[in-house]
């Protein structure tokens, strides 16, 4: 089973090429970085773990920097967002950062990508949350569109993009695309529509949600098997081992946003599940 990072990296904590480094050395597999571009301070949205937000949320860095950074210090290490916040992004420039990023690494990038939580957030950049799963999907369709090998318009009702001449290209066609939110219908027909897999928060549940997930990505004619790679897990040997029964190939355990000594005992921690 392949073991990645994450990790709210913020001008305060380890530095992304030093992480990278350690992350490789010891054999871990990818490293996901999420994404807040800003937190207002007036807000209504709870926080999605409830209490006080953490310090560090308003403090991260742009994951598409960070993780050029960890890209160009490594030669094998994934890099991956978890999750960009697609609808707070122009999908043409965004296009562009993704594609560049995954050429310079040498095709070693996935997009993590969600609808978000913070409404005042989103609502600064001009998104209007009932509309943002729509607003979302067209995005992609408009980074598929810039990413075809031929140049390829897209029309959607919330963004679009005429035939264009757009390099570089990604080095293996659209890069793998994983969508994170909570288990139910209507997520599981949006990943069987246009994501390769499924990028839920933690492990608990996921039997049931994998049948789910397997008949929405059927019936939308999908080939093959959706991933699924469980995201911000604290590992343990049992929850390992019940996630690979399940046929997990992948899970992306949780670090504490902290400084070099404590990352890196936590990483000597979770290398013994390597």
């Amino acid at each position: 089973m392949r073991i990645s990072i994450t990790i709210l990296l913020t001008d305060e904590t380890i530095r992304p090429d030093r992480l990278a480094r350690e992350l490789e050395q010891r054999g871990f597999a990818g490293l996901y970085l999420p994404e807040h571009t800003h937190i207002p301070v007036s807000r209504d949205t709870p926080a999605p773990m409830g209490g006080p937000l953490p310090r560090e949320y308003g403090r991260t860095l742009d994951p598409f920097v960070a993780l050029g950074q960890a890209a160009v210090v490594t030669e094998r290490l994934t890099v991956a967002t978890g999750v960009a916040l697609l609808a707070q992004h122009d999908p043409i420039a965004l296009a562009k950062q993704v594609a560049t990023l995954d050429f310079l690494s040498g095709g070693r990038f996935t997009l993590g990508i969600g609808y978000g939580w913070n409404v005042e957030e989103a609502a600064d950049h001009g998104v209007e949350w009932s509309t943002r799963r729509k607003l979302v999907r067209d995005r992609l369709r408009v980074m598929h569109a810039l990413w075809a090998e031929e140049p390829t318009a897209y029309e959607g009702r919330f963004a679009s993009v005429r035939a264009s001449l757009a390099h570089p290209k990604p080095v293996k066609g659209a890069p793998r695309t994983l969508l994170g939110g909570a288990a139910g219908a209507r997520l599981f027909a949006s990943v069987a529509e246009f994501a390769d897999g499924w990028l839920p928060i933690g492990g608990s549940g996921l039997a049931e949600s994998l049948e789910a997930l397997r008949r929405a990505w059927a019936a939308a004619g999908r080939d093959g098997e959706p991933v699924v790679v469980p995201y911000a897990v604290q590992p343990s040997a049992g929850k390992l081992a019940r996630l690979r029964d399940l046929g997990v190939s992948e899970v992306v355990a949780g670090v504490p946003s902290a400084g070099e000594a404590e990352v890196l005992r936590t990483l000597d921690e979770y290398a013994q599940y390597l």
